[in-house]
């Protein structure tokens, strides 16, 4: 049976711990992910920031691998825009973004080719039917110039 606080009552610091590992356990998470849930758990800030740092002293919490994971499990269905946005969103820094996408550059353009074979099949028949091709590969966050190369390259 898991210990769960009284309604109102704050949680225990020593609770702390265990909850960031049970969360760590399941998925990697980012350093600020993981703090905006245990506060939410209502843990206090101070206590939160020494359980994080030690967990990274250790080896547990790490930035560029939750971004290693995260890019490596939806890079099938976005593109680096995309993939660095929603990074950025769960508070991984702007260098470990550019150093986890520039590692995966070199499959944008099949990455893209993929996603639209997938949602479209065929070559667009008229201008709207490209523009509305564009615009989802847009929403999926691959560049111009790899919608260009692969909407060129199925013409």
């Amino acid at each position: 049976m898991k210990s769960t606080p009284e309604a109102g009552a704050a949680p225990k610091a020593a609770d702390l711990r265990e909850r960031a590992l049970r969360l760590l356990a399941r998925r990697e998470h980012s350093r600020a992910e993981l703090a905006r849930k245990l506060e939410q758990a209502g843990f206090v800030d101070g206590d939160i920031q020494s359980v994080l740092d030690e967990f990274e002293t250790r080896g547990w919490l790490s930035d560029r691998r939750f971004a290693e994971s995260y890019v490596a499990d939806h890079r099938a269905r976005a593109g680096s825009i995309k993939l660095a946005y929603d990074l950025r969103l769960r508070g991984v820094s702007n260098s470990i973004i550019k150093a986890v996408i520039g590692e995966d550059r070199d499959s944008e353009l099949e990455r893209a080719r993929e996603v639209w074979k997938k949602k479209f099949r065929s070559a667009a028949a008229d201008a709207a039917e490209k523009a509305k091709q564009i615009r989802f590969m847009q929403s999926r966050g691959f560049s111009q110039e790899i919608i260009q190369k692969t909407l060129r390259a199925i013409d």
